[in-house]
C-alpha cells in the first residue's frame, strides 16, 4: 500500500473520530463538504502550505499527501497537539509565558542547526535575532503537523538521519519541540543558509530562491563571500549622502539602449526606490545589501579571489582611489560581473585612442562609473559625431565631456532642441563649443527652462544681441534657477544702491556677477572694503563704475594692491574710488614697474594715466621714447 493510500486512510478515520468527539465539528459538516470548500479557505485552515513556507517534500511521492486527502480538512484544528504545542487558534488557553518559552525553544533549535553547519555560537546567536521569519515559519510548520497528528508518517523518514539510528517512531508524543523542529529544519535541506540570507536582509522568498541555487556551498563560505562584499561596497566611502542624488541624475539621463549588464543595474535601483527612504538609503548598508544580493545573486557565487577582487585591483590600479571603490560599485554593481580582458580593458583602451581622458581615466570612471559600460561606450561616437555635426570642435567636445560624463548617456537626439535655441542667439560652430565647453549642462537644460532665463535677461534691459552676448560670455547664468539665483544677486545690488537705470551696465560688464556668492564672498569683500576706510557710497560708486570689483579675492587681490596703493605709492582711497579698474592691473607686471619708473623722474599722474595706456603710450607721454624698456627685476 502506498504512503498517500496509508495517510489517506488513516487521516480519514481521525477524522471521523474526532467529528465524533465532543466539541468537535458539527456532523452535519461531512469532511466532503469540508473538502468541497477548501479551495477558497485552505489558506486560512493551513498557513503552512503558503509561499513563505513550502509543503514538507515526500521522497517516494510527486504529490505531498496533505493534498490527496480531501478528508483531512475534517479535522479540528483547536485540539491540543501531542507535544504540548498549542494552537494559535487555541490562544485563550495560552499564556504569553508559554509563547514566548516555545519561541526559545524554536530559536535555540535553529542556532544549534547553525552551529552543525559551522558557525560559531555567538554568530548563530546574532544570525537567530535577525531572521524571526524563517523562525516563525519553523514554528507554524510543526504546529500544522502537531494539529493534524501526521508527525507518525512523516518524522521517521529523517529520524534515522536525525539521530543515526535504524529509523521510525512508535509514540510521535515523545519527539521534543526542538527534535521537531530540527527535523522540519532538515526537509528544508538549506544546512541554514536561509535564516543567514534573511538576517542579511532578503525577503523569505529571495533567501529560500538563493539557498537552492548555492547547494554546495557551505554556510561557513557563505558568510565569508558576503563579508567580502560588504567589504567593498560599504567600507571607506567618503561621500554616501550623495550617492543617491548621483543615481537620480545618471538615471534622469540616460536615453539610449542599454545593455544586460546596465539594465540590471537599473532594476537595482528601481527596487531601491520603490523603498522607504529610496535612493537616499542606496549608501545605508542596513537597508540596500538584501537588495543589493537580490538584483545580483550571482555575487554569492562568484570566486572572491579570482572574479571581485581582481576588478577591484584592477579599479585601483587605473587610478580608482580605494575609498571612492564603493560608491563606484554602488552606482554600478554589474561591473563585477564584466570580464577584465574581454570587457573593460577594450573600452578603456577606445578612449586612449583618441585621448579624451589622458592619465585621468580612473577618475572619470569615478565620475561616470556606466563609462564601462558597453552601451555608453557605443554611444560616445554617437555624441561626438553629433556634436562635430554641428561644427563643434572636437576639443570643445572632449572638454565638455570630460566636464560632465552625464552627456555619454544620451541620444543625440537630446541635444538638438536646446543648439537649436542657441543658435537664435548667433551662438554657433566655435562659439556653441565654447559655450558647451564651459556649461556642457546647458546640453540638458529643457528648452522652456532656458527661455524663462533669456525673459529674465532681458527684462534687465538686454536686446537678443546683448543676451547672445551674455551667453557667450557667462553661460552659467542660463543653467541657474531664476528664484533662487538670478533674482537673489539682482535683489543684492539694488540693496548696495545699484539702481535699475545702472543695472545693464553693471551686468554687461561682469555678466558673472549674476552667479557670484551673495551669501558669503560678496559680502565679505564688501565688509572689508568698509574695515579700511571706503563708505557705502563709495562702494557703491566703484561698483557702478567697475562691477567686475565684487569678483576679486581679497587676499590675493584687494587687499595687497591697497596695501600697495595707500603705504608704497602712498596714495589716498579716493584715487581708487576714481579708477577702480586699478584693481584689474597685475601688481608684479604693471602697477609696480610703471611707478618706480615715474617715481624715478619725480612724475606725478592720475591712476588712469599712469595705468590705462599701453605700453607705447605711456612710453611716448612720459618718457619721451617710443617704446620703454623695463630692464627685468
Amino acid at each position: 500500500m502506498s504512503m498517500a493510500s496509508s495517510l489517506c486512510r488513516a487521516t480519514a478515520s481521525a477524522a471521523a473520530s474526532v467529528a465524533a468527539s465532543p466539541g468537535s465539528l458539527p456532523a452535519t459538516r461531512t469532511a466532503a463538504a469540508i473538502a468541497a470548500s477548501s479551495t477558497s479557505k485552505h489558506h486560512r485552515l493551513l498557513p503552512f502550505f503558503n509561499s513563505a513556507r513550502p509543503i514538507p517534500q515526500f521522497k517516494s511521492h510527486s504529490t505531498p499527501s496533505f493534498l490527496l486527502c480531501p478528508a483531512l480538512f475534517s479535522l479540528n484544528l483547536r485540539r491540543q497537539s501531542p507535544s504540548g504545542f498549542t494552537s494559535a487558534a487555541a490562544d485563550a488557553s495560552v499564556t504569553p509565558n508559554a509563547e514566548e518559552e516555545e519561541e526559545e525553544l524554536v530559536k535555540e533549535a535553529v542556532a544549534e542547526i547553525l552551529q552543525e553547519s559551522g558557525v560559531s555560537e555567538e554568530e548563530a546567536k546574532g544570525i537567530v535575532a535577525k531572521s524571526s521569519k524563517y523562525v516563525k515559519m519553523l514554528r507554524d510548520g510543526v504546529r500544522e503537523l502537531d494539529e493534524l497528528s501526521l508527525w507518525s508518517s512523516w518524522s521517521w523518514m529523517k529520524e534515522k538521519e536525525l539521530h543515526g539510528g535504524p529509523g521510525g517512531v512508535e509514540d510521535t508524543e515523545e519527539l521534543s519541540l526542538k527534535t521537531k523542529v530540527k527535523l522540519m529544519a532538515m526537509e528544508k535541506g538549506d544546512n541554514g543558509k536561509i535564516p543567514y540570507l534573511q538576517s542579511i536582509g532578503l525577503s523569505s522568498a529571495s533567501a529560500s530562491h538563493l539557498a537552492r541555487i548555492l547547494p554546495s556551498e557551505t554556510l561557513p563560505t557563505l558568510i565569508r563571500r558576503v563579508k567580502y562584499v560588504k567589504e567593498i561596497f560599504f567600507s571607506g566611502s567618503d561621500d554616501q549622502k550623495f550617492i543617491g542624488k548621483r543615481a537620480r541624475q545618471m538615471m534622469l539621463h540616460l536615453s539610449i539602449p542599454v545593455d544586460e549588464d546596465l539594465q540590471q543595474t537599473l532594476s537595482f535601483f528601481e527596487k531601491m526606490e520603490a523603498r522607504r527612504g529610496g535612493l537616499d538609503m542606496l549608501a545605508s548598508e542596513d537597508a540596500s545589501f538584501g537588495v543589493l544580493i537580490e538584483s545580483f545573486p550571482s555575487f554569492l557565487s562568484l570566486c572572491v579571489e579570482a572574479t571581485m577582487k581582481s576588478v577591484a585591483d584592477f579599479l585601483e590600479e587605473i587610478g580608482v582611489p580605494r575609498q571612492h571603490l564603493g560608491n563606484i560599485l554602488m552606482l554600478y554593481p554589474a561591473i563585477l560581473l564584466l570580464d577584465i580582458e574581454k570587457d573593460i580593458k577594450p573600452g578603456i583602451e577606445a578612449f586612449h585612442k583618441v585621448d579624451i581622458f589622458g592619465q585621468n581615466i580612473g577618475r572619470m570612471v569615478y565620475k561616470y562609473p556606466w563609462i564601462l559600460s558597453s552601451s555608453i561606450q557605443e554611444n560616445f561616437v554617437e555624441v561626438v559625431s553629433s556634436l562635430e555635426s554641428n561644427k563643434v570642435p572636437k576639443v570643445s567636445i572632449f572638454r565638455a565631456i570630460k566636464s560632465l560624463p552625464l552627456l555619454l548617456g544620451c541620444s543625440k537626439g537630446k541635444f538638438r532642441p536646446m543648439m537649436m535655441q542657441m543658435h537664435k542667439f548667433g551662438v554657433k560652430g566655435g562659439k556653441l563649443g565654447k559655450v558647451i565647453a564651459n556649461s556642457p549642462q546647458l546640453l540638458l537644460r529643457k528648452p522652456q527652462e532656458f527661455l524663462k532665463v533669456v525673459a529674465f535677461v532681458q527684462n534687465l534691459g538686454f536686446d537678443e544681441i546683448s543676451v547672445g552676448q551674455i551667453l557667450l560670455r557667462c553661460p552659467e547664468i542660463f543653467c541657474a534657477s531664476i528664484d533662487n539665483t538670478l533674482q537673489r544677486k539682482v535683489d543684492f545690488l539694488t540693496v548696495i544702491g545699484i539702481s535699475k537705470h545702472q543695472l545693464p551696465r553693471v551686468v554687461k560688464k561682469f555678466p558673472e556677477l549674476l552667479v557670484l556668492d551673495v551669501d558669503t564672498s560678496v559680502p565679505a569683500r564688501l565688509n572689508y572694503l568698509m574695515s579700511i576706510g571706503f563708505s557705502r557710497k563709495d562702494i557703491r560708486t566703484m561698483v557702478s563704475r567697475f562691477s567686475p570689483l565684487l569678483g576679486y579675492s581679497i587676499e590675493e587681490v584687494l587687499k595687497p594692491k591697497l596695501e600697495f596703493m595707500v603705504n608704497t605709492m602712498e596714495r589716498p582711497l579716493s584715487d581708487v574710488v576714481d579708477y577702480p579698474r586699478y584693481f584689474s592691473y597685475s601688481l608684479e607686471k604693471r602697477i609696480k614697474p610703471r611707478f618706480f619708473v615715474l617715481k624715478s623722474r619725480n612724475i606725478n599722474c592720475s591712476l588712469k594715466d599712469m595705468l590705462g595706456k599701453n605700453d607705447e603710450e605711456f612710453a611716448t607721454e612720459y618718457l619721451g621714447i617710443e617704446r620703454m624698456f623695463i630692464p627685468p627685476c
